[in-house]
């Protein structure tokens, strides 16, 4: 399995990027996709996630800001981020788990100014 994302970039504070993560290969037809994220210094957290079924998870930070949405049939998911914050400054990276089984993209920096 193999996850390419883009999207990223550079935004002043309140503006709006949006990421995107395609997935290709093996994959289980139960999953779950998402996006995780990791500031200097910090461990790496969940910003929002997706099941196959529709349900979602977001962390309390970005709740009302951002949305997540998948195309289940082409195995992608995007993440729209608006009224971006300096907090929100990290390397978000792109993540697929069904099973067992964890992939990861290979991040792409997202860097917000006030």
């Amino acid at each position: 399995v193999q996850l390419q994302a883009s999207g990223g970039g550079l935004v002043q504070a309140g503006g709006s990027l949006r990421l995107s993560c395609a997935a290709s290969g093996n994959i289980f037809r139960i999953n779950v996709m998402g996006w995780y994220r990791q500031a200097p210094g910090k461990q790496r957290e969940l910003v929002a996630d997706q099941r196959t079924d529709g349900a979602t998870e977001y962390a309390n930070s970005v709740k009302g800001r951002f949305t997540i949405s998948r195309d289940i049939a082409k195995n992608t998911v995007s993440l729209q981020m608006d009224s971006l914050k300096p907090g929100d400054t990290a390397i978000y990276y792109c993540n697929l788990r069904f099973l067992r089984a964890n992939f990861w993209g290979q991040g792409t920096k997202v860097t917000v100014s006030s």
